[in-house]
């Protein structure tokens, strides 16, 4: 019996009827297909049929044909379930869940198809004797209706906060454990009815893997409960803002180059915060690309609003995390803070690594750390320590991705050209409406 054949038996004989088949789209929004479980002998080999438009839909579903490459409604690719990722979901006990590869009808590589694109980063690094691990820290609003009604009152990071939502709580971290997803911690965060769940490392192609995978069991948990959850950057202008914080570390074997103390990390280490730290402006573009993204960044909410990187610095968009003689040299990473759901994980992950990887292969050397908060700072001094605040519209960012060769490299040609594409038509569609009016239509989307 194969290992398609005997998964199959299995899930059947624990009553699951379908595989959802996941991936994310360029606004970072999960897509899928669900097929019968009986199916799943011939879908494994040859996947199901999907239009090709999906990298060309905007965050409001709308389809834009400005992109040369899909410039029609013909065509058709095959979306492929990873058999090795399959899971059986704890909330949701009829379906199992995996992610998906696209690839071309003939099954040749489809150069639009996000997972392959991080994988192909992932690849060239190991060439170059390297790895990383990496994981995220989810952020999202609780509210009891979709009016944004406050499932929790804080006060934040209080237990008091998390008993308003105790069952809801609870199912999150047992159908988390069921479904295979570490949790490092769950607490209520900083922002009005907000929540925090940190998911443990992992490689980076599992870690955008588990990151789609965490979205369906949150929402499975809480529509059990009557719950409506944001993941939105900016659920509205009098939220805090749910960032997506990425963290990676990077390895030559068994060694952690990102090792260090309060003073930074080593040679090796030291470089890849430069390399990502000289592409920030790109990386965020493809990490936190949204209407919502650009809003989130203002100085004083921890969103990342300046390039530079800080020792611990919260404010920092690259956040340098030193290990210690509790937790170990080990734990040392690079924290990522200008990342958020809108960005897609495999695309996010591919741009930093694309980045870093450059940065170690020129042997960079970054400024110092900054240890205060450059939003406090005049413009004369920001400029004079070499510090720019991100783009805070699409065409800034826009032209701060098409400036860096790497993070280009990275998507690839077509896959850049259509997810620029994307941009513009949301972009497009946001002006002359208030911002209020263009949050609220990004609130439920990711």
């Amino acid at each position: 019996m194969s290992r398609v054949d005997g998964t199959i038996r299995e899930l059947s004989d624990a009553g699951v009827a379908g595989l959802t088949i996941a991936w994310a789209d360029n606004n970072g929004i999960p897509r899928s297909r669900t097929v019968p479980i009986a199916a799943l002998h011939d879908v494994a080999r040859t996947g199901v049929g999907v239009t090709p438009l999906f990298a060309v839909f905007d965050s409001s579903d709308a389809i834009t044909f400005a992109h040369p490459g899909l410039a029609t409604p013909s065509g058709d690719v095959r979306l492929v379930p990873d058999p090795l990722r399959i899971t059986r979901l704890a909330g949701q006990p009829a379906l199992a869940w995996t992610p998906g590869t696209i690839v071309t009808a003939d099954g040749e590589p489809w150069p639009y198809d996000p997972r392959s694109a991080l994988q192909r980063q992932v690849a060239a690094l190991a060439e170059a004797g390297l790895t990383v691990r990496a994981g995220y820290e989810l952020e999202f609003g609780v509210y009891l209706d979709e009016e944004m009604t406050p499932a929790h009152h804080g006060p934040a990071y209080g237990p008091a906060a998390l008993t308003e939502i105790d069952a809801f709580v609870g199912d999150v971290l047992h159908d988390f454990r069921a479904n295979g997803l570490r949790i490092g911690q769950l607490h209520a965060e900083y922002g009005p009815a907000q929540v925090e769940v940190a998911l443990g490392a992992a490689d980076p192609v599992t870690a955008a893997d588990e990151q789609l995978l965490a979205r369906q069991t949150l929402r499975a948990a809480a529509r059990k409960h009557g719950l409506c959850l944001s993941f939105a950057p900016l659920p509205s202008q009098a939220s805090a803002g749910n960032g997506w914080h990425l963290h990676t570390s990077l390895w030559r074997g068994e060694h952690n180059l990102l090792a260090g103390g309060p003073e930074g990390p080593g040679t090796d280490g030291a470089a890849y915060v430069a390399g990502i730290l000289r592409d920030l402006l790109a990386v965020a573009a493809v990490s936190a690309p949204s209407l919502g993204s650009t809003a989130r960044l203002r100085p004083g909410f921890f969103a990342g609003a300046y390039a530079f990187w800080g020792v611990e610095n919260r404010e920092a968009p690259l956040r340098y995390v030193p290990g210690s003689a509790l937790l170990g040299e080990d734990h040392a990473n690079l924290e990522l803070k200008t990342s958020d759901a809108s960005g897609n994980p495999y695309l996010a992950l591919a741009a930093v690594l694309a980045a870093g990887a450059a940065g170690v292969a020129e042997g960079l050397v970054p400024p110092p750390p900054v240890a205060e908060d450059p939003g406090t700072w005049s413009d004369t001094e920001r400029a004079a320590s070499g510090i720019v605040a991100l783009p805070t519209t699409q065409a800034g960012q826009e032209e701060a991705l098409l400036a860096s060769s790497r993070v280009t490299a990275a998507l690839g040609h077509d896959l850049l050209g259509a997810f620029l594409a994307v941009r513009r038509s949301d972009a497009a569609a946001a002006e002359g409406k208030d911002l209020d009016d263009v949050l609220s239509g990004l609130r439920w989307r990711y």
